[in-house]
């Protein structure tokens, strides 16, 4: 049975998935350790009070307990007159009292009796048990010392290793796919360009930290290597992915589609290098890439977020959850936002809407469609999936604002983003039934409803057993509770808890139309093909977050920030071209990367213009939101369809095209009302209120 297994492993699964699964596991077990590590230390003092003092072995003192106290101060006396004797009568010798010198030595006797007490009593209380204990005591300590020593390393490696895998699947994150040679040609020298650029400013940022050895440290200098090999590596997959042209392709094409079809990471490159190049600065890039894993902890959880996405796709859950919507025939419409509603839950705990949509958006399109759901509904619901939730408690994404901005708390902003989602999920309820609703509101009667939505929650109830379970197991048996902190190391142990049900029960793999297929395929599958599809993503997902905070920098080194005016005349004209600008900033930049550089540059100029904090950063939340959703880039409809595939916006297209301009383009403009609406309301609602 293992041969099989290992046997079916592809040379990808091997070189890629299988490291990358190891690496993220790695990841879940480093950061547990520590909260682990805690409990052991409170058990530890439970049944040993001092246990600090018993983790290592006491050291036997060095003085004497029995000293002849007469015959040291004969000793000191001698040693007193000696020196006398040295001043050759230049200065008056102060009287020797040799009772006070005996006060000493009996001081020094006792407190030497006292630490040879000391050491006999912990030496008495380091039983077997004791020794037994320590040893799985100092084992976690010092696997906690690893794993915050390797953070760094593991990040690089996992960015590097998948963004490979994303180039080779061909999988990076762009405007529109590549459909003809023409587009192969044109974003395959794109990327190697782009890789070139990030492996010649790594090189330059690596002579340029090193040209003063005595400030590297060993690991720092290893942290440099792996980023100039793997850039290397990356350039090299580049080039063969260049050189092999798929068959698929049709001939042809157009340089204006094919421009379009060039990965966003190698356009943010090409453009950050032609600025930092040109002024000389050649480890400009290397030097903002670097940075990354000053919050290296932040990007690891992206990179878990994803991979629980991934493994939740491989359960039943989202099936039997939206299995209890189905007894009520709720039309289409009102059925996407219920799900885009709950979908703010998960969101909330994945940290960003892009991340969501990478890790969850294949499940609700899928959903929605065999629902009943148009395939430009489902589109526009699957790209607003991630939109309502990154302003609830625990988002990722707020912490670090919190974190990078004092003048805000996070329990501030998540108390003020209930009321930004509610407002929300009622416009969005408003757009979906007014320009969005194709069918009579017709519901099912309750009779007829709740006897199969009561049926519906029983599956369901293993499911939440096992979710509440890992909680409960956390909160009591590891004191820790799931919050934006907790979240990234807790969800992946549920995911696998839920495999694992799962695996054991044996439950039916359902097709897309609802139809049982086959048995459940076993944990070890459904991990790996979580796995399989996790690597690429997250490639693409961090080259690209990595690529745009060096677009930050360029922008914050240009000086164009510099150019955005510090004084108002009022707070309404501030406003209005801080919207403007942190939109166009959510068109073009990823979520982290505009963050960080807003709270070095915006931010300020809005508190001086009398804007509070916590207003100007539920305004950002939105506004980028607004901007992830918005042409000409629409993040989140890449990403939508970056998971959905091609084929499925294709046809989405063809089933509208003798529409009204709003059917047309319903999946672009059902979420830019609903999110410019209710950025106008969030922006100057509260300026309005103030007024009056």
């Amino acid at each position: 049975m293992v041969s099989e297994t290992i046997k079916s492993r592809t040379s990808i699964e091997w070189l890629s998935s299988l490291p990358a699964c190891v690496l993220l596991l790695l990841v879940v077990i480093f950061s547990t350790s520590s909260d682990i590590h805690n409990q052991i230390l409170r058990v530890g003092e439970h049944y040993w009070p001092g246990y600090y003092k018993l983790r290592v072995d006491p050291v036997t003192p060095s003085c004497n307990p029995n000293i002849d106290v007469e015959a040291q101060l004969q000793k000191r006396l001698s040693e007193s007159a000696e020196d006398d004797g040295l001043g050759l009568g230049l200065f008056e010798a102060e009287p020797v009292d040799p009772e006070l010198i005996r006060s000493s030595i009996l001081n020094a006797q006792q407190d030497c009796k006292e630490k040879f007490q000391t050491y006999e009593e912990t030496k008495s209380k380091i039983t077997p048990a004791v020794e037994v204990f320590r040893a799985v005591e100092l084992f976690v300590s010092d696997a906690i010392g690893i794993g915050l020593v390797s953070q760094k390393f593991i990040l690089v490696i996992l960015l590097l290793l998948c963004a490979m895998t994303a180039t080779f699947k061909r999988h990076h994150i762009a405007m529109r796919p590549v459909l003809s040679r023409l587009d192969h040609y044109v974003a395959g020298s794109a990327q190697v360009i782009g890789n070139s650029i990030l492996l010649i400013s790594s090189w330059s940022f690596r002579e340029l930290a090193h040209s003063d050895g005595s400030k590297i440290t060993d690991d720092v200098a290893f942290l440099h290597e792996v980023w100039v090999y793997g850039f290397a590596m990356l350039l090299i997959v580049s080039i063969i992915n260049l050189i092999r042209v798929p068959e698929h392709l049709k001939p042809g094409g157009s340089f204006g589609h094919a421009g379009l079809a060039m990965p966003m990471y190698s356009v943010m490159a090409m453009i950050s290098a032609a600025f930092f190049f040109s002024s000389g600065h050649t480890a400009g890039i290397g030097i903002y890439l670097d940075k990354l894993l000053d919050l290296s902890d932040m990007f690891l959880n992206v990179g878990l977020f994803v991979w629980i996405g991934m493994m939740l796709k491989q359960t039943r859950f989202a099936d039997l959850v939206l299995a209890l919507f189905k007894p009520w025939k709720l039309p289409p419409e009102l059925l996407s936002v219920l799900v885009v509603i709950v979908a703010a839950i998960p969101t909330a705990y994945t940290g960003a809407s892009g991340i969501f949509v990478i890790a969850a958006g294949a499940v609700i399109y899928h959903e929605l469609r065999n629902a009943g759901a148009r395939r430009n509904l489902a589109l526009a619901a699957t790209a607003m999936s991630g939109s309502m939730g990154v302003v609830l408690r625990p988002c990722l994404l707020v912490v670090v604002i919190a974190f990078m901005n004092r003048e805000v708390t996070t329990d501030q902003l998540f108390g003020w983003g209930i009321w930004v989602f509610l407002l929300s999920a009622i416009l969005f309820l408003i757009v979906a039934m007014t320009f969005n609703r194709q069918n009579k509101l017709e519901l099912a009667s309750v009779s007829d409803a709740l006897p199969q939505t009561l049926s519906a929650i029983r599956p369901l109830v293993p499911y939440i057993i096992c979710i509440v379970g890992v909680v409960m197991f956390y909160r009591y048996a590891v004191n820790v509770r799931l919050d934006e902190f907790s979240a990234a190391r807790i969800l992946p142990v549920m995911m696998l808890a839920i495999l694992a049900y799962e695996h054991f029960t044996k439950k039916v793999v359902l097709s897309s139309d609802g139809k049982s297929t086959s048995a459940h395929p076993g944990i070890e599958n459904c991990i790996r093909n979580a796995t399989n599809q996790t690597t690429a993503e997250i490639g693409a997902l961090l080259l690209l977050i990595g690529c745009s905070i060096c677009f930050g920098g360029m922008i914050e080194r240009s000086g164009i920030v510099h150019s955005f005016p510090s004084e108002f005349a009022s707070t309404w004209t501030a406003m209005t071209l801080i919207v403007v600008v942190l939109v166009i900033m959510g068109m073009i930049m990823e979520a982290f990367g505009a963050v960080i550089l807003v709270s070095q540059t915006i931010a300020m100029v809005a508190y001086q213009a009398g804007i509070d904090p916590i207003h100007f950063w539920m305004v950002t939340l939105v506004a980028f939101e607004l901007g992830y959703l918005s042409p000409p880039v629409a993040l989140n409809h890449l990403l939508a369809r970056q998971v959905v595939g091609e084929e499925e916006v294709l046809k989405a297209d063809a089933d509208v095209a003798d529409g009204t301009f709003y059917q047309r383009y319903e999946k672009i403009l059902m979420p830019i009302i609903t999110m410019g609406a209710a950025l106008l309301i969030v922006a100057f609602g509260p300026l309005i209120y103030q007024s009056f």
